[in-house]
């Protein structure tokens, strides 16, 4: 089974959004990738939801929301009104994350998790079955273009025998340093989904770029 590719707006050129969105809505991208900020939870600031109502009304593709922000819960109904798919939170910012979860399934989304490099895969264990989807980040969360953290393929692994072990249905999602190499690495220990950023829109050909990462 063909991975799903979920381009990143955060290495789009932000000053021609429009026509960054067009390319993704020809091409085989199956998400559009959208990273929320808030320079508290990490040290940087990237799109508001005035910016994001502009990227929902133009995307042909559902939107797979990542918020790394404190307090995600607080912006559950803006993110609703985008028409999100996926609304995705941080295990580290949710001390209550059960709750979080089951209040983004009410609003109508698939709620989903993400952990930080140094988040290991088995405190997931009591809410795995809960959740459509965990994201691994594979560089600290905050920039893009980073490298490639390597421990991440052997956290794919470990995470899949956990959603095997446990009888969820979570799919894998992988987020930072995602390229055909690496992507092709993370698909053969168990990813679902590969977010790709800079391999995509830093690319001679961005839709052949999709392409070949869909086609690993």
């Amino acid at each position: 089974m063909k991975p799903i590719i979920s381009p990143s707006m955060l290495s789009a050129d932000f000053g021609h959004l429009a026509k960054d969105i067009e390319m993704i809505n020809r091409s085989e991208a199956d998400w559009l990738h959208v990273d929320i900020m808030d320079g508290v939870f990490v040290p940087n600031i990237s799109f508001g939801f005035p910016v994001l109502k502009y990227v929902a009304r133009l995307s042909e593709k559902p939107l797979d929301v990542h918020l790394m922000i404190v307090q995600p819960e607080k912006f559950i109904p803006e993110v609703k009104a985008l028409g999100a798919h996926i609304m995705n939170v941080h295990y580290e910012a949710c001390p209550h994350l059960h709750r979080v979860i089951q209040q983004i399934r009410e609003a109508g989304m698939k709620p989903a998790v993400t952990i930080n490099p140094a988040t290991p895969v088995a405190l997931l264990k009591d809410i795995i079955r809960d959740v459509y989807m965990v994201l691994v980040m594979s560089v600290n969360p905050g920039f893009g273009g980073q490298k490639f953290i390597e421990h991440s393929v052997e956290k794919v692994r470990e995470l899949k025998d956990l959603i095997e072990s446990s009888g969820s249905q979570a799919l894998i999602e992988v987020d930072g340093g995602v390229n055909v190499a690496t992507g092709a690495r993370l698909v053969e220990a168990g990813a679902d989904v590969l977010v790709a950023g800079s391999a995509v829109f830093a690319a001679e050909n961005p839709e052949e770029a999709i392409r070949a990462l869909r086609n690993l």
